[in-house]
């Protein structure tokens, strides 16, 4: 094995160098790889510059493809992969920033993707980067108290949430029958593979507490957003050209930044995979 995987931060996030996706991963490779994501649940493989079909190869050796919701942003070319693009705009002529806003991916599904990769193939020359919080560091510095209260809730996650801020385009016709209307998940959530406990939030498809009003749901979940996103927890990635980055959906949230000049171009490829039932 050639190469290296250096920690970003003490918590979350490693860089990967001396790996090529563009070929053949060998065995031994595959395994420190997979190894590695699972302990800083974000990887940062640097210099690859990747076709959509290469890329779309290159990801299976960390798991199953997930089919992403929204096939407007599917590559012609091969739908599997999708794209996040700041050239996009709403039908009123409002400019589409994708990613905007602290959140996970795909939560309202009843089996959300364990991971999402981004392939960056055009940025800007400033700006742009992807905060990312770890649930998991967030969760264990919550008192006691607090803990028992959260340990028993459920969300319902919906596609939009009538809550978020942030509006998401809306779905094709013919997807709107398959995507689920809402799904239930616990509020705090177990890695089925560390066996690590996180919260799991989503201001953007976070519809309701189970079985709590309003007044009494939208003040915990605020108040939890605004303790996880502290800066201790965050690793904030600031995007080269030619980087893929991986991140664990099960015990991070994540934020793409719009402060870049939007005059220039972000364009990055998105593929995410297949995850398990959140309990």
């Amino acid at each position: 094995m050639n190469h290296e995987i250096l920690p970003l931060t003490e918590h979350t996030g490693a860089e990967v160098l001396g790996v090529d996706l563009s070929g053949p991963i060998d065995v031994a490779t595959c395994e420190d790889l997979n190894r590695a994501f699972l302990e800083y649940s974000v990887l940062v493989m640097r210099e690859q510059n990747l076709s959509a079909a290469k890329l779309l190869d290159a990801v299976q050796i960390f798991g199953e493809v997930f089919e992403q919701h929204n096939t407007c942003f599917a590559l012609p070319e091969c739908p599997q992969i999708h794209y996040l693009s700041n050239q996009d705009h709403y039908a009123n002529g409002k400019r589409y920033i994708p990613g905007a806003g602290y959140h996970t991916d795909h939560s309202n599904d009843a089996m959300p993707p364990k991971a999402t990769i981004l392939c960056a193939v055009e940025l800007p020359d400033r700006g742009g980067d992807t905060q990312f919080v770890n649930m998991g560091r967030a969760y264990a510095d919550l008192p006691d108290e607090m803990k028992a209260r959260i340990d028993v809730l459920e969300g319902k996650h919906v596609y939009q949430s009538k809550h978020s801020t942030r509006k998401l385009m809306g779905l094709p016709v013919e997807q709107q029958e398959k995507v689920p209307k809402s799904v239930v998940h616990p509020l705090v959530r177990t890695h089925p593979e560390t066996g690590v406990r996180s919260l799991y939030l989503n201001p953007i498809r976070i519809e309701d507490i189970i079985g709590m009003a309003e007044d009494e749901a939208l003040p915990l979940l605020d108040g939890l957003l605004a303790h996880a996103t502290q800066e201790k927890y965050q690793y904030r990635h600031r995007w080269r050209p030619g980087d893929l980055v991986m991140w664990d959906n099960r015990c991070l949230l994540h934020k793409a930044n719009g402060d870049y000049p939007h005059t220039q171009t972000r364009y990055l490829y998105r593929v995410m995979l297949k995850g398990t039932a959140p309990y």
